[in-house]
């Protein structure tokens, strides 16, 4: 028997492939001894190191806490900006009229092509010398600022493969009843399209939320990644900062993704999908012109 994309293993490969699998988990074994050695010698693993994020809830309260809510909240204010621009631009570029399609193109594949970090600076820049935004402020505005336009340009493109991704005749039999294009493009397109869009666009929603780190990098954003500096210069203890800080972001992401996963079954039970599913590859494929 074999599959669309490979021939199913035979005894020989499977056997294979379990030496394979105990090798790479020795190997993977071996590496996290030799982590946690290092660590251990340079007293990394100590108690006092550790104890704190359970014993003393200041940590918590005055650093940690505070700081996820400022990379919520900028991640929060980035995704309700960059989704409804990022739909309008994924539309503009998928007209029949070039007037509208080319220069919407033309700002999407701009911006997709400047780092994110580049735009924050750009914007930090942009509001130090033409707006009277505070200073203390400042930095939230300059991170949002580059988060919604990358982000919407690549949101954009997503929405652009989910609609191309749907089958021909969709437009065909709404064209044939006499709908109008955006008619068609509004009840018949964008609903199919959105849970062919979600896992893509889950996954920039996640990338969002973590290039808020970036900020506190280079901008002065006090989120969460940034909390560390506070943490480490008043219990000294990097790493095991940088780990539980690692911890929390994986639990974020992990429920906004469990979120996603939980409404794309919903829309896949109340609405009758074509089964297509857009990845990040197919965006950057929509880019270059290939079929999706």
């Amino acid at each position: 028997m074999s599959s669309v994309l490979y021939d199913v293993p035979g005894p020989k490969a499977k056997a294979r492939n379990r030496i394979y699998t105990g090798v790479f988990l020795v190997l993977l074994g071996l590496l996290a001894w030799w982590v946690l050695s290092a660590m251990a010698d340079k007293h990394q693993l100590d108690a006092d190191k550790w104890t704190p994020f359970v014993t003393d809830s200041r940590i918590w309260t005055t650093y940690l806490i505070p700081g996820l809510l400022v990379t919520l909240k900028a991640a929060a204010i980035s995704m309700v900006i960059a989704l409804p621009l990022g739909a309008l631009l994924g539309i503009g570029r998928l007209s029949d009229h070039a007037w509208v399609r080319v220069p919407v193109g033309t700002v999407v594949e701009f911006f997709r092509a400047i780092p994110v970090l580049m735009l924050m600076l750009f914007g930090s820049a942009f509001f130090v010398q033409f707006t009277e935004v505070p200073s203390d402020s400042r930095p939230l505005y300059a991170v949002v600022a580059g988060l919604v336009l990358y982000n919407a340009s690549v949101i954009a493109e997503i929405l652009r493969a989910g609609v191309l991704s749907l089958p021909r005749g969709q437009t065909d039999a709404a064209k044939a009843i006499g709908m109008r294009k955006g008619q068609t493009m509004v009840y018949v397109l964008l609903p199919q399209a959105v849970t062919a869009m979600l896992p893509a666009l889950v996954s920039q929603l996640v990338v969002i939320l973590k290039d808020t780190a970036l900020g506190g990098s280079l901008l002065g954003l006090t989120e969460l990644l940034a909390a560390n500096r506070q943490v480490s210069a008043n219990y000294s203890n990097t790493i095991a900062t940088l780990v539980v800080i690692a911890l929390i972001y994986i639990g974020v992401n992990f429920a906004l993704t469990s979120f996603a996963s939980w409404l794309e079954g919903r829309l896949r039970k109340s609405t009758k999908s074509t089964g297509a599913v857009v990845g990040a590859g197919e965006v950057s494929d929509m880019a270059t012109g290939r079929a999706v």
